[in-house]
C-alpha cells in the first residue's frame, strides 16, 4: 500500500484568527495546508463520503494543530466545513479554537443532549462540534448506532467533515469511527515517530480494512534560509502487503 506524504511542516502552528492573512503564520506553513487542502479535495472526490479522520501513532505529534488547521484551510474555500472533536479522552481542539467546550459529542451520542444545539459557528464557513463532557465509555459510544447516524446527518450538510480521534497506538477509538469515513490522514512527527510506530498504525488500518489517505510529516527541521531538511525513511512511503 502506498502512503501519501501531503506535507512536511516546520513546525505546528495554527491560524489564531482562521485567517491564512495572519501575518504572525509564516508563509511556508499555510502554503503546507493548501497543499493538503488541494490533496485531500482530490481524494474526496472519488471516496465513499466526505468525512476525513486525523490520527496520530501516539501523543505529541501535532494531529489536533492539524486538525484545525485542515478544518480553516478548507472553510476558506467558501463552503462550509465541520470540525468534530471524537478525542474524548483529551480534548484540545476546543482551546486551540478559543471556544467553550460544554455540551458536546459525548453528550449527542449519549442522547442527553441536541446535535443542533452543540454545533458552534467559530466563521462564516466553519463549524465545530467539541468533544462534551468526558464519558466512561468512548470507544462504546464512538462504535454505537448513535456515531453513525450523527456521521449520516452531517455528511450531507457539510462540504468536508474533519474528526479528530485519538492517537492510534494508544487506545482503539480510531478503528471504530475510520471505517465509517472517507479514511485516516496520519500525522507524524519527524525525528520522533519511530517507524515500528508507523508500521503498527499501517497493520491496524489494513486489518480493519481502513483507508490511510496519506501523512503529514511535522517538525522538519529548517537548515537554510527558505530551504527543509527532509529526514524520513522509505517506510513512511510505502508498506508491504502480509
Amino acid at each position: 500500500m502506498r502512503l501519501n506524504i501531503f506535507s512536511k511542516n516546520k513546525k505546528d502552528t495554527s491560524y489564531s484568527d482562521a485567517s491564512v492573512q495572519n501575518k504572525k503564520i509564516p508563509f511556508a506553513v499555510v502554503e503546507s495546508y493548501k497543499a493538503i487542502r488541494a490533496n485531500l479535495s482530490f481524494l474526496l472526490s472519488s471516496a465513499k463520503n466526505n468525512v476525513v479522520v486525523i490520527t496520530s501513532p501516539n501523543s505529541g505529534e501535532g494531529k489536533s494543530t492539524t486538525a484545525v488547521n485542515m478544518a480553516i484551510a478548507f472553510s476558506q474555500l467558501g463552503e462550509r466545513v465541520l470540525l468534530i472533536d471524537a478525542d474524548m479522552r483529551r480534548s484540545t481542539l476546543h482551546k486551540k479554537l478559543k471556544t467553550e467546550n460544554g455540551d458536546g459529542l459525548s453528550n449527542v451520542l449519549a442522547g442527553m443532549a441536541e446535535l443542533g444545539n452543540c454545533i458552534k459557528q467559530i466563521n462564516d464557513n466553519l463549524f465545530f462540534l467539541p468533544s462534551g463532557k468526558i464519558p466512561p465509555n468512548p470507544s462504546e459510544l464512538l462504535g454505537s448506532p448513535a456515531f453513525e447516524k450523527l456521521l449520516a446527518t452531517v455528511s450531507p450538510a457539510y462540504s468536508c467533515v474533519i474528526i479528530d480521534t485519538p492517537p492510534m497506538n494508544v487506545v482503539s477509538d480510531t478503528l471504530v469511527v475510520a471505517p465509517h469515513t472517507a479514511g485516516i490522514v496520519m500525522v507524524v512527527r519527524d525525528s520522533r515517530t519511530q517507524n515500528d510506530d508507523i508500521r503498527h498504525v499501517i497493520d491496524a488500518a489494513e486489518f480493519a480494512n481502513i483507508k490511510i489517505l496519506g501523512a503529514v510529516i511535522n517538525g522538519i527541521k529548517q537548515t537554510g534560509a527558505g530551504s527543509y531538511k527532509y529526514k524520513y525513511s522509505s517506510k513512511y512511503y510505502k508498506s508491504h502487503s502480509s
